[in-house]
């Protein structure tokens, strides 16, 4: 993991998210933590557990782009959840299992996507001799005359340069080639709509790619698009698979993040429930082994998520974190209460970000020849617009800005590509008159 130090990893997430200091100190904790974890001693390193958090706040304001903005600092695995989506096993739906399995697929496309890079140079290397055979066939040796073969030979190797001279100044990236591809199969999904039978499904899949015979044909592709192709290739057969693999659960049970939203939507109604609370009751019992600590089967091996973090979310309006069951309750020690925005909030989010809604809007409609100017007044008036409709309405946080802003410049974008006055400034005045 990158080393941040909780301070470093604040002044991160205030680049992109505003506001929500307490939630901010509680994350960059959290990593710090796990950064400390993977420098302990054996003997006392798997006694320490990840100390979870649960985020309660309203929509819109953050709770999301916090875990999101997290992954991407520590390169660490991630992925997002609706705890909404799950079933008790044995209802229609996915398992909770299965989270664990796509952040184990998350983790073999980080590890993958590094491996690329640390042999690039090698398979790009490949792929020049590979094009270089493809444009400059060897010919038959069949000469009987010795000194005939060897001119051959001389002619040839002599051809091939004068193509790799060609090849490297870009002068054949149109040619076309003859390639031999291999057709990708179509996964067969049997199980997959049945909770509990995730596991089943992979299994049949990868049975079938053992059975079934691998297809390939010849495509006549431009040069360009052979080299894809071939790194492609070239990449795969340098990559150990199996070795991967192994890196990738490692990496996962150390590193994984999981954001787990909607968290107060399987909030059940106590004991005695019946109908719809039965199965969130059954999704929290079903939830409960994954984040205390569990063997979890997936295809490429067995993953233990002990030490996986955990990051939990919802707005619990109307239910609370104590009507969660009580042991999954004690697995989120740390909790977190989100602010709703303020006017100023929205002022800042339109500006401050360095991926800021009115940056956006701009670098958009700079594409069709438009300079967008957004005025403090202008930026003002959208804020106090957006703020008065969260009270008056429901309140959907920094949502709500993009709707205005769509709004307010739907006519614009509509008719960029043809008008003539290629400058708008957005002030208060022409706020209010759209």
């Amino acid at each position: 993991m990158r080393e941040m130090t909780p301070r470093q990893t604040v002044s991160e997430l205030d680049k992109h998210i505003v506001g929500q200091g307490d939630a901010k100190r509680a994350v960059a904790i959290a990593l710090r933590n796990r950064w400390r974890w993977n420098r302990l001693p054996d003997d006392i390193r798997n006694e320490v557990t990840p100390k979870n958090i649960i985020m309660i706040g309203p929509t819109g304001v953050g709770k999301t782009e916090i875990s999101r903005r997290l992954a991407k600092l520590t390169g660490a695995p991630f992925i997002k959840v609706e705890a909404s989506k799950y079933t008790e096993v044995g209802y229609y739906g996915r398992d909770v299992e299965s989270m664990i399995r796509d952040l184990v697929d998350a983790a073999i496309n980080l590890v993958i996507a590094r491996k690329r890079a640390e042999i690039e140079e090698v398979a790009s290397q490949r792929v020049k001799e590979r094009l270089l055979d493809l444009l400059v066939p060897s010919p038959d040796w069949d000469a009987a005359d010795e000194e005939e073969h060897e001119q051959s030979v001389k002619r040839h190797e002599r051809t091939r340069e004068k193509f790799r001279k060609k090849l490297q100044a870009g002068e054949l990236e149109e040619r076309n080639v003859e390639l031999t591809v291999e057709q990708r199969q179509s996964p067969v999904q049997i199980f997959s709509s049945m909770g509990g039978m995730e596991q089943m499904d992979i299994d049949m899949q990868s049975m079938f790619e053992r059975i079934m015979p691998r297809q390939s044909r010849e495509r006549e592709v431009t040069v360009a698009e052979a080299r894809q192709i071939l790194l492609e290739q070239e990449s795969e057969a340098l990559m150990d698979r199996d070795a991967i693999n192994e890196e990738s659960i490692a990496l996962a049970e150390s590193n994984g993040i999981i954001f787990i939203d909607e968290l107060d939507k399987i909030c059940g109604a106590g004991e005695g429930a019946t109908g719809a609370d039965v199965s969130r009751q059954g999704v929290q019992r079903d939830l409960l082994p994954i984040v205390e600590g569990t063997t979890v089967q997936t295809r490429y091996g067995n993953v233990q998520t002990d030490h996986m973090l955990f990051i939990a979310a919802g707005a619990f309006h109307r239910a609370k974190v104590s009507d969660l069951m009580p042991e999954l309750q004690g697995r989120f020690p740390i909790r977190v209460e989100l602010q709703d925005l303020t006017r100023d909030d929205f002022i800042r989010i339109l500006t401050e970000p360095s991926s800021s809604l009115a940056k956006q809007y701009e670098a958009l409609l700079a594409t069709d020849g438009i300079k967008l100017r957004f005025k403090p007044d202008g930026i003002e008036a959208i804020a106090d617009i957006a703020y008065q409709v969260n009270q008056t309405t429901q309140n959907i946080g920094a949502r709500r800005l993009y709707t205005i802003v769509e709004r307010l410049l739907e006519e614009i974008s509509f008719e960029a590509p043809n008008v003539k006055k290629k400058t708008l400034t957005v002030d208060a005045k022409y706020v209010q008159s759209q």
